[in-house]
């Protein structure tokens, strides 16, 4: 459950980022550029702050 979770708000920020890139101003790259750096640490540390927030939330493994 957690995956799916974890996915679902990822993607959201993702397309999130992409609208705000383009309505509203081109600075918001930088949101995606976070997002994409995270996805990649966290595959190499094997820690996530949303993980860890989702966890705190009450989200099963």
């Amino acid at each position: 459950m957690l995956n799916k979770y974890f996915r679902v708000i990822v993607g959201v920020m993702v397309l999130l980022s992409l609208v705000l890139t383009l309505y509203v101003n081109e600075n918001w790259m930088w949101f995606t550029v976070f997002i994409g750096v995270n996805l990649i640490q966290s595959a190499f540390t094997k820690w996530c702050l949303l993980e860890v927030i989702l966890l705190k939330l009450g989200v099963k493994k």
